[in-house]
């Protein structure tokens, strides 16, 4: 599982995908998201503007990505 370490209160999903390098652009983390191959606690999750907190699990493909609030 990868860790992601965000300063402010929330991260919209397109942007953790993007920054934890699970997808190479925002482009192509809107196109999964879309398409439904993307799971926020287990849920699949179609907004692409969706705000992650700390504490929170996006699944995508192999990835697991835990958002954490940096110290």
């Amino acid at each position: 599982m990868e860790i992601l370490f965000i300063t402010s209160e929330y991260i919209e999903l397109c942007n953790a995908l993007k920054l934890s390098g699970a997808q190479l652009s925002g482009g192509m983390a809107k196109h999964v998201i879309r398409e439904g191959l993307v799971t926020v606690d287990k849920h699949v999750e179609y907004r692409k503007k969706c705000k992650i907190r700390a504490g929170q699990i996006i699944g995508y493909s192999s990835h697991l990505i835990k958002i954490s609030q940096k110290p």
